[in-house]
């Protein structure tokens, strides 16, 4: 197989806003003599060839800049910094493709042919490298000359002299390592070398001008790299990243959102494994990482936590003195000296007060974690089949690739050095076997059939590792302690140099499909037909999911070599991620990662916007008037729901500026709206007056002498009683889940602006289900005092919760092995709720004699303005501070109804005492007198009017307030929960 490359339109425009950027430029090589010998009297000279220098200033360079910059709707740059310029491209959509592509116009235009690819680690280079091999046919059938390219090895120093010499274009790739070491350490290629004429290979190539390629900057430029390249004397350096650090002179940008949008990367689907909860009885610690710090060093450690919802894993960077008994919520798994005593980083280990001892990377108290990688592995395997079976027609060879963080786990030694299968590649084969079987009862083509057939389970996968000098798998040397990137060569041959080959569906020629490696693969290597990438190892809280996701993203090719991109690309282009995580918090993690790449996106589409993206403002003006007239823009500018909606159904129409349509479309393409998620409050409050012609209106005093009146209640109750409702509560409703794994899957949908990515929206669930094999726990040896705990949980008496304990059927009883915690928890709850509603239906009201005062009102308020409405129709202060849109809504809505006269947003110090804690109503309503048998009304506004839908203790108090105010007055003043104005009217009415 050949790859095959087409022309596309956004590499050729990041090629042509690089090559725009030195308009003006005479086209011209230069040569030049080089010293070949310092150390002697003779001075030998060789004619060289180098770049031509810049003949244009920089005030040409920086008005041209500017130029592209503008026609790129990129921000024009405030300055030239420096003959250094960005060019952003989201993994996955040939950023190699299209550095090559420029170096071959800036030869064609100005004459330059020396350049230098600097690359961060082994991996890239290697990819780039074969990048290189790939595309040398298609590029010199468009320019009709090929790139001498090389990668710099020390022992071939004559490929530098080459390149000096010859006259075509040339590109030296190189790694940072093997240059910016200094002193003893010294690279050889600052030595000086007899072999080489006596001079550093350094000054050879500085002598060349070349034109510096770094690719990831972020990952290369440190500060040694940083002084090192200097050493090579560039005319100038372009920088090519998906997540560029720094942003010098932005020349192109392409990001991930783009690439999405323009479907030039597959989709992405999550398939996230998880326990449906935790025991919270194992003494569960994961020990990630350590952290190492000119202070004290720190440990990131994932342990289980109480919340509201049940017991949960978080992670948290601790010192020494971190008690997880207190940050767990005092769960008793913990309660045993789990303090932390040391964290030593001579063996990155992590000690507690009771004596465990924890090295990075080991877990303990876990739940059979072998089922977890089984069910991963089987998810994987099947989603592969699935895949496959409906792309094989296609020609499409269809890869899986598995991220191990221990070679053990896949491939053994015994103790005479044979390699053996570890619990990795022998659960694999069992599973791949059994799911094989499966599918081979199914309604397959004949070609597939036999597909399968002639492929087994043991030649069916591979692994590709570092080799040691024994020539055993090893983890491989780790470069980046932080990335955790391999720095190995051996690790990158088989699959960097033979990509074709795994791309070959010719079952006797490649019948490997599923690919394990261990996590340093991250990075470097993309082959465009993996479809499943599986992460079999403990998710670390510092794994960028980017980075794990990116090895999959490239657009998939057939057995011609040919990019499939035509039709329904997502249709065939389909990543899924196979997680032992939450896909919550796997999609959560990924899309916000997402949004920070795309934080520079403009935030309102106003007048200004259009201005800044070329319009005059004439048409600016006409096209911000048709956008809100056609409800594309909101009041406050932003985008609405109706403009995505219309532009997924191709339903845009534009008006008088319809011819404007592309340019419209592509400059609202890169709006996000971030307000909704900023951290903090920068903006002046607003100040709130009270309206006292509103406040003294008469119908308004009526109604408030009439609702202020205060009360007290008291309830009279039997124990036996209570306890016999307790029990029964318990036995009816307390269910108690066995820990069963949940997979949920899930597409990432279209994206929409950068709130859609935050908020979670921009992925769509497409299937959830709890598997039937339970989850086996490893015997808890904690001790539990159920009693006292529930007696925190309910405030009863001991006494009083063992005669419920007691009183308990066997069934209900016996749920209380699966998960004590849980069971703690949810009884608790049950126990309160009923304890709650039996003491609301035992409570009475009384009237004190004592009344709420005018002073309850405030003359003046302050609000933030996010949160604040004008409203000074008919409310007695001039504005309203909301909590919530249904509160926004409700007041305009009582704001322009007829047959409301006067209301106030009751203030917080008006409360009415219930057994759960004072309580808040939202409104007093004062109808026009006459037009209902109840003029005054209170009104409680929910989501929903479903009491049984609202929280356990705003239902308790909401009895208690209805209640309250049938004692007040019960003729005069109807209490009410409602939804809106007009349900409340409905029950005015009534």
């Amino acid at each position: 197989m050949k790859l095959q490359f087409k022309h596309q339109q956004f590499q050729a425009d990041a090629a042509q806003s690089v090559v725009d950027i030195f308009a003006g430029q005479p086209y011209g090589t230069e040569l030049y003599k080089l010293e070949l010998s310092k150390q002697t009297e003779l001075k030998l000279t060789e004619n060289l060839t180098a770049n031509s220098p810049l003949k244009i200033g920089d005030e040409i360079i920086f008005a041209n800049l500017q130029k592209v910059q503008r026609r790129n709707n990129l921000k024009p740059s405030d300055k030239l910094y420096g003959l250094n310029f960005t060019i952003e491209m989201e993994t996955g959509v040939g950023k190699t493709y299209t550095y090559i592509k420029t170096m071959y116009e800036l030869n064609r235009r100005y004459g330059w042919s020396k350049f230098i690819i600097v690359v961060p680690s082994v991996a890239i280079r290697e990819g780039v490298y074969k990048t290189f091999q790939t595309t040398q046919d298609h590029f010199a059938q468009e320019y009709t000359c090929k790139i001498d390219f090389f990668i710099y090895n020390s022992a071939r120093l004559n490929e530098i002299k080459n390149f000096a010499q010859n006259s075509g274009i040339n590109a030296m790739i190189i790694n940072s390592q093997a240059f910016n070491a200094r002193g003893q350490d010294a690279r050889r290629i600052r030595m000086t070398i007899d072999e080489f004429n006596s001079v550093q290979p350094i000054d050879v190539i500085a002598g060349t001008n070349p034109i510096l390629i770094i690719d990831e900057p972020q990952s290369v430029e440190g500060a040694k790299t940083k002084e090192g390249l200097k050493d090579f004397s560039p005319l100038m350096t372009l920088r090519y990243s998906a997540t560029p650090r720094e942003l010098y002179n932005l020349v192109y940008r392409l990001d991930a959102v783009d690439a999405y949008d323009k479907k030039l990367v597959k989709q992405i689907s999550v398939c996230g494994i998880r326990t449906t909860g935790t025991t919270g009885s194992s003494g569960y610690v994961y020990f990630d990482r350590l952290n190492k710090s000119e202070k004290a060093p720190t440990a990131a450690i994932q342990f289980d936590c109480k919340t509201n919802d049940g017991v949960k894993r978080k992670f948290r960077n601790v010192g020494i003195g971190f008690n997880l008994y207190e940050a767990s919520g005092r769960l008793d798994e913990y309660r045993d000296n789990f303090i932390v005593k040391f964290i030593d980083g001579r063996d990155n280990s992590l000690e507690f007060l009771n004596g465990v001892k924890l090295f990075a990377g080991d877990v303990i108290g876990n739940f059979s974690e072998s089922q977890l990688r089984k069910i991963q592995i089987r998810e994987t395997i099947k989603a592969h089949l699935k895949k496959e079976s409906k792309l094989f027609a296609n020609g499409i060879k269809v890869l899986s690739l598995f991220f191990i963080d221990e070679v053990a786990h896949y491939k053994t030694y015994d103790a005479e050095g044979k390699i053996h299968n570890g619990d990795f590649a022998t659960w694999f084969e069992e599973i791949y076997s059994a799911e094989l079987e499966e599918i081979l009862k199914t309604d397959l083509t004949a070609a597939y059939r036999n597909y399968l057939t002639e492929i087994t389970a043991a030649k069916t996968h591979a692994g590709y590792f570092s080799i040691d000098k024994k020539g055993r798998l090893t983890n491989g040397k780790i470069s980046d302690r932080v990335e955790k990137l391999s720095d190995d060569i051996n690790v990158y041959d088989l699959i960097m140099k033979n990509k074709e080959l795994l791309l070959d569906i010719d079952p006797h020629k490649s019948p490997v499909r599923f690919i394990f490696s261990h996590s340093a693969l991250r990075e470097g290597w993309d082959n465009p037909n993996v479809f499943q990438i599986c992460t079999l190892k403990q998710s670390g809280s510092d794994i960028r999911k980017r980075q794990e996701v990116g090895r999959g993203l490239r657009l998939c090719v057939n057995q011609n070599g040919e990019r499939m991109d035509g039709g329904d690309v997502h249709e065939i282009n389909k990543l899924t991620m196979i997680v032992g995580e939450s896909y919550d918090d796997f999609t959560r993690k990924l899309q916000s990662e997402i949004a920070d790449t795309v934080s520079y996106r403009p935030r309102k589409v106003d007048k200004v916007f259009f201005l800044a993206n070329g319009f005059n403002s004439e048409l600016s003006n006409k096209i911000w008037r048709r956008l809100y007239k056609l409800d594309y823009i909101d009041d406050d500018d932003r985008l609405t729901q109706k403009y995505f909606d219309d532009k997924q159904n191709g339903a845009l129409d534009f008006g008088e500026v319809n011819e404007q349509k592309a340019a419209i479309v592509a400059a609202l393409n890169k709006i996000y709206n971030p307000d909704k998620y900023s951290v903090g409050n920068e903006k002046i409050n607003v100040e709130i007056h009270l309206d006292k012609d509103k406040f003294n209106n008469p119908a308004f005093k009526k109604c408030w002498k009439k609702i202020r009146a205060k009360t007290i209640y008291s309830v009279d109750f039997d124990g036996a009683e209570l306890v016999s409702k307790l029990v029964d509560a318990l036995n009816e409703k307390l269910f108690v889940q066995e820990l069963r794994f949940q997979v949920t899957t899930g597409n990432l949908d279209e994206i929409k602006s950068k709130e859609n990515l935050v908020d979670g929206t921009a992925f769509k669930k497409t299937s959830d289900k709890i598997l039937d094999e339970k989850v086996i726990v490893e015997k808890s040896s904690v001790k539990y005092d159920i009693i006292g705990k529930l007696m925190k949980e309910t405030a009863l008496t001991r006494q009083t919760l063992a005669q419920i304990i007691h009183g308990l059927n066997e069934k209900t009883f016996a749920q209380l092995s699966r998960n004590p915690e849980e069971f703690v928890m949810k009884a608790g709850k049950i126990i309160s709720d009923a304890k709650n509603n039996f003491m609301v239906d035992k409570l009475t009201y009384s009237l004190t004699g004592e009344n709420y005062d005018n002073d309850t009102f405030d003359n003046d308020l302050t609000g933030n303005p996010q949160k604040t409405l004008s409203t000074p129709n008919k409310n007695i202060y001039d504005k309203l501070v909301f909590d919530s849109e249904v509160e926004k809504k409700f007041a305009n809505d009582l704001e322009i109804a007829a047959d409301v006269e006067v209301y106030v947003k009751l203030p917080g110090k008006f409360t009415i005492a219930t057994p759960l804690g004072n309580y808040n109503p939202d409104w007093a309503v004062v109808f026009h007198e006459g037009n209902f048998s109840r003029i005054y009304f209170v009104a409680e506004t929910k989501g929903s009017s479903d009491e049984e839908s609202l929280r356990r203790v705003e239902e308790i108090k909401l009895k208690c307030a209805k209640k309250h105010f049938s004692i007040v007055d019960a003729k005069n003043i109807g209490y009410e929960v409602v939804k809106t104005v007009d349900e409340l009217l409905m029950k005015a009415k009534a």
